[in-house]
């Protein structure tokens, strides 16, 4: 079955979300576009699909070939609901009466004629020759240019007289819908009248032309054209190449009429009558064989999509579990004079000499920019790293003393990636907001937070900004930050640190906000005394009640509770497998990264060995350890 060039462009123009629902398929809106239930990762919006998991889509022809199994004309049919009006319907396709003309023995006469008649190379004309698209007929020596379908079965083919009578024609019962042509693996499509003029302008045009494709109409019906967009799906740039005269110009309009949305479609016109005429003047300036470049239909841009499909999964890196993850923003607050910057202190050092934080896993030294607007950086910051114990040649900042630098500023990632920095510290986080930008105002610091967080993305680098509280009391503790509550909405972690009111030397760390993990406990460490920094345990108090100044008591947290249970288990000379240790831990909410750490710490006290089950078991070396209080903090 045939279908006319009309049939064909009004199956492409079905509406496909009409066209599936009639079918029965589910489908779902999503944005403007509709979301094919049964295929997820396939899309469609009017007469346009796209597959994102392999990054290619259509039109409904192609759309119903691919996903229905049809061949071209059984899509038409599906999409139109009617027969071909190229043939009477009981007339099969191909024509049976269809056959290629005799070959002659050799090609001689038509490798002559091709050559010196028409000024094409050699080795391009023996290279179709040998993938049987040319060849010499046997009972007049014409040149016969073949015309395949989609599956490679020859369904056309034009003749052209080497001798001195101009002979040209199809050969009986031609498909004129299967062109000669070369299918290539790109997006673009170089579209001709004849054949020789195909071949002239790969001759003219030589670079790379294997991957473009090409296609000769055998006159100027569009119905080639067509089919070839319908099964070529990858083709989003058509370029005319039709003859420089009335009808080959008439043409082209036509065609790019008939090209469905979506398509680049360039008029190329050539500086003669053809492409061919170019080739054999010898005269003719080849650099400049194309005299016009007409754009005659822009395609409408394509809003760049990620499926998920096709997202790799990661996994959270920690700095330090489950309060500061790598990649993203943490922001520490609290009042002024509380230990928020005492605490980043600790940290930088925590980062830059492994004085490590209550479980957290040790780690190699690395790079830390400490970029603070509040303290002098002589008199204050460096003396409180030295006391820290920091390693101060890992602690930079960047240099703002020409021009301030604000959270927006590109010198941010610059100085991130250049010297391997995988924590920034910013305090405080309202010094640096920039002048013009309102901090209650969402929509102004929502692209602030936004693209600061996409540098912590990309770069790895965990990002952790001290901000101070506003004077609502009363209020939720969430809402207690300066600015906008979307800075909130910005971080994956937040976490408070106060006093204690009935003891100012404790200060409590509130894991207030954890998108990426469950809470991490709330943790009491000491500052102000003649002992200096030191943690003291978990602590039993929520952000509300201590920002209004109740109080809370201490806790064992859960590195003691894992300690103690493991000397419970090993008492009396028992020995268990890690698996069993961590089962009972888990019943009592303690989790296997927590077990490890108090393993960890326990190292010089226990003896690993294997079972007769290859095992792994853990016994205490010295027996009567349990009841003497020795729970590592």
């Amino acid at each position: 079955m045939q279908y006319t060039e009309e049939q064909i462009i009004r199956a492409n123009q079905t509406d496909l979300v009409s066209f599936l629902s009639a079918q029965g398929e589910q489908l779902g809106k999503s944005g403007k576009e509709y979301r094919w239930k049964k295929h997820d990762s396939v899309t469609v919006s009017g007469n346009r699909w796209y597959r994102h998991s392999q990054g290619r889509g259509g039109y409904p022809v192609d759309f119903v070939m691919e996903f229905y199994n049809a061949t071209f004309p059984e899509a038409v049919k599906m999409l139109t609901g009617k027969e071909g009006e190229g043939r009477n319907s009981a007339c099969p396709a191909p024509s049976p009466d269809f056959r290629l003309p005799e070959k002659e023995e050799n090609n001689d006469r038509i490798i002559r004629y091709l050559t010196e008649n028409r000024g094409i190379e050699k080795n391009l004309v023996e290279k179709w020759i040998s993938s049987g698209d040319i060849y010499e007929e046997k009972k007049h020596h014409n040149v016969v240019f073949v015309g395949r379908d989609a599956d490679g079965i020859p369904r056309y083919a034009h003749c052209r007289g080497t001798g001195e009578i101009k002979y040209r024609g199809d050969v009986a019962e031609s498909d004129k819908s299967c062109g000669f042509s070369h299918r290539g693996t790109d997006n673009q499509l170089f579209v001709f009248e004849a054949a020789i003029d195909l071949l002239s302008f790969i001759q003219l045009f030589p670079k790379d032309w294997n991957k473009r494709s090409y296609l000769s109409l055998g006159g100027i019906s569009g119905v080639a054209l067509m089919a070839f967009l319908s099964e070529r799906p990858q083709i989003t740039s058509v370029f005319l190449c039709l003859d420089n005269d009335q009808p080959g110009n008439e043409a082209c309009e036509k065609l790019a009429e008939e090209i469905p949305d979506g398509y680049s479609v360039i008029r190329l016109k050539p500086s003669r009558k053809d492409w061919n005429e170019i080739l054999c003047d010898k005269s003719a300036d080849r650099k400049k064989a194309i005299i016009e470049t007409v754009t005659m239909k822009a395609p409408e841009e394509l809003v760049p999509m990620l499926c998920y499909e096709d997202i790799e999964q990661t996994s959270v890196e920690w700095l330090w579990f489950p309060y500061l993850p790598f990649g993203k923003l943490t922001i520490i607050q609290g009042n002024p004079g509380e230990g928020k910057t005492y605490f980043a202190m600790m940290l930088t050092a925590a980062c830059t000499n492994r004085k490590t934080f209550p479980n957290m896993e040790e780690i190699e030294p690395f790079n830390v920019i400490y970029q603070t607007a509040e303290d002098g950086m002589g008199d204050t910051i460096k003396p409180r790293l030295v006391e820290a114990g920091a390693d101060l040649s890992r602690v930079m900042v960047i240099d703002d003393t020409e021009e301030a630098l604000t959270l927006s500023d590109d010198r941010i990632e610059k100085a991130i990636r250049q010297n391997q920095v995988r924590l920034l510290i910013i305090d405080p986080v309202q010094a640096f907001i920039g002048a013009d930008v309102d901090m209650n105002r969402a929509n102004e610091v929502r692209p602030v937070f936004r693209k600061l967080g996409m540098i912590a993305e990309k770069t790895g680098c965990a990002i952790v900004l001290i901000g101070h509280l506003n004077k609502s009391s009363g209020t939720q503790s969430t809402y207690r930050g300066l600015g906008s509550i979307d800075i909130m909405a910005a971080v994956r972690s937040l976490l408070f640190i106060g006093k204690v009111k009935k003891d100012p030397t404790t200060r409590v760390l509130i894991h207030e906000k954890s998108s990426l993990a469950p809470p991490g406990e709330t943790m009491a460490f000491k500052l102000g005394d003649e002992e200096g920094f030191r943690w003291v345990g978990a602590y039993e108090i929520s952000a509300d009640d201590l920002l209004d100044g109740k109080e809370g008591k201490p806790t064992e947290t859960k590195l003691q509770r894992g300690t103690k249970l493991i000397y419970e288990l090993l008492a009396d000379g028992n020995a268990v497998t890690i698996r069993e240790l961590d089962e009972k831990a888990k019943a009592q909410g303690i989790s296997q990264r927590t077990m490890r750490e108090a393993r960890s710490r326990m190292k010089e006290e226990l003896d690993y060995r294997m079972n007769e089950k290859q095992e792994n078991t853990i016994r205490l070396k010295k027996q009567g350890r349990m009841g003497d209080g020795r729970i590592l903090e």
